[in-house]
């Protein structure tokens, strides 16, 4: 059987089975009595190490029935899920999925297994595994009595013949009857490898439902067997229960007594009444299940390097649709103007359509953190939680893929130097256990994610020291601009270099990251109170609705989602503060700044200029422009490696067949 047409499955399927045994540790490790949840464990490390075993990665079935043993004992009751036995359960996680991303990427490493294998053993050599295993064996006793009363396989006359040659040549007969897991997810394979198993020790001529059926995985969970083996009975049930995703198996040796069937019966039709005694319970719930079956194939995988191609098209849409609308102002023929309406109306909602279909929740991301802070728990000997609230915030899928690196950053972070020992917090007043927060929700055209700790905050002071040692003039700065300095590069407080944080080249990295996605980062502090990140980031980063201004004779782009107002300018306005441009507007004092000198394009002093006030995060100011063009939906598209240093600039569009800068707001400010 070829198993290769079942890798992609294989591989997303074991992805997520190790993200859910990862949150379910997680989970038991808080409350070792939840029964339910250390059933649901068992049974995902089950299906994991049938899977495996199918597919023939021996090394991952090897590890995850090892796994299964330790998991096994939590059910008796012989070990309990304290931290020692979770962190070692942990590392067993941590080495599948590196082999499971190995087998992904067509890595060819040897990655070992001895050493956990060890430790997991460790975990269950104590145990009395000789009391669990006699009750195993009287429970499987029970059962084949109980399924014996409710299957019978008869067999025919010629099947009968063979059995009796068979038996004077000295082989035993048996009927055998299996029951796989209800989780089983690729029956038929399962088949196969219980099938291959047989063979090699003996002959099966029997089998219902019949092969066909089992290669089209056409069959429930159940198969009778009638097998001829020189081998004894024990061996042949210890066999089939060696394979994975085996529920139960019976093994009854065939005598003279065994029924035949009626000359009226061919085998093909007991076959038939089997199966469908089997299907009987199915195919009475069908009604009700029709709509909910229809319902599970609404749905199909989209390879995300079509999904990049049908945005470019739809970019490339968006980009023709403004050129036309430019001929249409300049024709001013009515029914162009009203098909272009039309056409106007078709491209916006294919774009909303496209940018929904890129969307993904943030839980794809979040969902590793909870992890990453128990283990820095228990590196740091720090008592801390993590609390994750709006992690099915929607993100374009190129911001989620880049998201993950700065938050980890922020979050290891706040582990380190946020959080205090339990001692200091204890003086404090504080609770024992620290708090970090993940959270995360939609603001306009922007999503906002917080992280924030109750730790002991930044000090202004020991940053101000470090910076007056670096040559930074830190005269007449707040406690604010102070503690923004931690994002300059080279710049840490820390003394002391762990592997958790302390390098020197982290938060300006972090800031570097958000600005490259469009965004923004910014922070509040407080003494013993802690601190917060603040990171806004565009919805999407391919189709955005901006401003177009003029600067000079240049006409340039600004995206809407910073602007806050625009106002008139007016010379009498302006003051002088710390000797730089000021306007005050609503009663408070905004930095002025006159983008044509920041970007060396000559002042041009006739006609009406605007003040366009922007917010970015925390900081507001006021951008001189000369006049204003009107609200435009624009495709940014990337400068390029040449232009990729002018930082006043996150990319262009192109307008009527000109190319247009896009001003980078966050740089500017």
């Amino acid at each position: 059987m070829d198993t290769s047409q079942y890798m992609s499955m294989f591989l997303e399927e074991s992805m997520d089975n190790l993200q859910v045994l990862n949150d379910s540790l997680l989970q038991l490790e808080q409350d070792p009595e939840d029964i339910d949840k250390l059933n649901e464990i068992f049974r995902i490390a089950h299906t994991l190490k049938g899977m495996s075993a199918t597919m023939g990665f021996n090394n991952i079935a090897d590890l995850t029935h090892k796994m299964e043993d330790v998991l096994a004992e939590f059910r008796e009751g012989s070990i309990k899920a304290d931290q020692k036995v979770v962190t070692i359960l942990f590392k067993c996680l941590d080495t599948l999925e590196r082999m499971i991303s190995n087998i992904s990427e067509g890595v060819d490493e040897d990655v070992p297994i001895e050493h956990i294998i060890e430790q997991l053993h460790s975990l269950t050599e104590h145990s009395e595994i000789t009391d669990k295993d006699e009750k195993k064996d009287l429970d499987e006793e029970s059962f084949d009595e109980e399924v014996d009363e409710e299957v019978e396989l008869e067999l025919d006359e010629y099947e009968l013949s063979v059995i009796k040659q068979a038996k004077d040549r000295a082989y035993k007969a048996y009927k055998i009857h299996i029951f796989l897991n209800e989780n089983t997810l690729l029956k038929s394979a399962r088949a196969f490898l219980i099938f291959k198993d047989l063979e090699d020790y003996g002959e099966i001529i029997k089998s219902v439902p019949c092969t066909e059926d089992i290669e089209s995985e056409d069959f429930d969970l159940s198969m009778a067997l009638v097998y001829l083996t020189k081998r004894d009975k024990e061996e042949v049930h210890n066999s089939i229960m060696n394979i994975s995703e085996v529920e139960k198996v019976t093994v009854m040796e065939i005598d003279n007594s065994v029924k035949h069937c009626e000359k009226s019966q061919t085998p093909k039709a007991i076959e038939k009444n089997i199966k469908n005694e089997g299907k009987a319970q199915k195919n009475k719930a069908s009604n009700d299940s029709q709509n909910h079956q229809r319902k599970n194939h609404q749905s199909v995988r989209v390879d995300l390097e079509r999904l990049d191609k049908f945005m470019n098209m739809v970019s490339e849409l968006v980009i023709h649709r403004t050129k036309l609308e430019q001929i249409g102002e300049e024709v001013k023929m009515p029914e162009l103007n009203e098909t272009l309406e039309q056409v106007a109306r078709t491209t916006s909602d294919l774009q909303d359509l496209v940018m929904k279909i890129r969307m993904l929740p943030l839980e794809v991301v979040f969902s590793r953190f909870p992890r990453m802070i128990r283990d820095l728990s228990v590196e740091l000997n720090k008592e801390m939680e993590l609390i994750i609230e709006g992690q099915e915030t929607e993100l374009d899928r190129t911001v989620i893929d880049e998201i993950g690196e700065p938050l980890i950053h922020l979050l290891r972070n706040a582990a380190d130097h946020g959080i205090e020992d339990k001692e200091e917090r204890i003086k404090k007043g504080k609770e024992p256990v620290g708090k970090i927060k993940l959270v995360a929700y939609q603001e306009g055209t922007k999503a906002v994610i917080k992280v924030s700790d109750d730790g002991k905050g930044l000090d202004p002071e020991k940053i101000r020291e470090k910076a007056e040692k670096l040559g930074i003039k830190t005269e007449g700065m707040t406690d604010s601009d102070i503690n923004n300095l931690i994002f300059m590069q080279g710049f840490s407080t820390n003394e002391e270099v762990t592997d958790i944080s302390g390098r020197g080249v982290g938060m300006d990295v972090v800031k570097t990251k958000i600005s490259s996605l469009g965004g923004t980062l910014d922070l509040v502090s407080e003494i013993d109170k802690g601190t917060t990140f603040i990171i806004t980031l565009p919805l999407t980063l391919q189709i955005i609705q901006a401003l177009l201004v003029k600067i000079g004779e240049e006409t340039m782009a600004i995206s809407l989602g910073y602007i806050d107002r625009v106002i008139d300018y007016k010379e009498e306005k302006i003051k002088k503060s710390n000797n730089k441009e000021v306007i005050v507007y609503s009663d408070k004092v905004i930095p002025l700044i006159r983008v044509n000198e920041k970007l060396g394009i000559p002042y041009k002093k006739e006609g009406k200029k605007y003040i366009i006030i922007v917010k970015v995060g925390e900081k507001t100011a006021g951008l001189l422009v000369d006049s204003l063009l009107g609200q435009q939906e624009i495709v940014i598209k990337p400068l390029g490696k040449t232009l990729q240093s002018l930082k006043e600039y996150i990319g262009a569009t192109i307008l009527g067949g000109t190319v247009t800068l896009i001003l980078d707001v966050s740089s500017l400010v």
